[in-house]
């Protein structure tokens, strides 16, 4: 199994989890005199099972991001360390253009003033610059995460 195919595999399973979880917080607790709409002693043992084949996929496409270089030699963990940096730095930027973008209600002239402190079009193009960044490495590591064998 390629580590593409790996990686769509845990966002499934991920998600039948949730599922799981959802379903089993609607059954657990029912009014007198009704019935459970399926058995939570069933839906926990499914959750259980899943969450032990979720975990042990993720454990492989953990070891196979470890071990797996490119074909220009360069370590997959390494791109991947680089774009959650990208993707803070990203979030970091767009959360300062958005508080120097708040109004500052005055409702007076004698209610203090508030003045910006920074450049916002220079933080947005630091942004604009990063996002293309974060979108070249993120079709860089998908296409090796169609190269990688996943391990076992």
């Amino acid at each position: 199994m390629k580590l593409a195919e790996a990686l769509l595999l845990r966002s499934d399973q991920q998600k039948q989890l949730a599922s799981l979880k959802q379903r089993i917080e609607a059954n657990v607790l029912i009014q007198e005199g009704d019935e459970p709409s399926e058995d939570p002693n069933v839906l926990l043992e499914q959750a259980f099972q899943l969450n032990s084949a979720l975990q042990e996929l993720i454990y492989q496409i953990h070891r196979t991001n470890a071990a797996a270089h490119l074909a220009n030699g360069q370590a997959l963990l390494k791109l991947l360390i680089q774009r959650d940096r990208y993707i803070e730095q990203h979030r970091i930027l767009i959360a300062t253009i958005q508080i120097s973008q708040s109004d500052a209600h005055r409702y007076s002239s004698r209610e203090i003033k508030w003045k910006k402190t920074i450049t916002v079009s220079k933080i947005q193009l630091q942004a604009d610059d990063i996002a293309h960044k974060l979108r070249e490495l993120n079709m860089q590591i998908q296409s090796a995460n169609w190269q990688i064998e996943l391990m076992s």
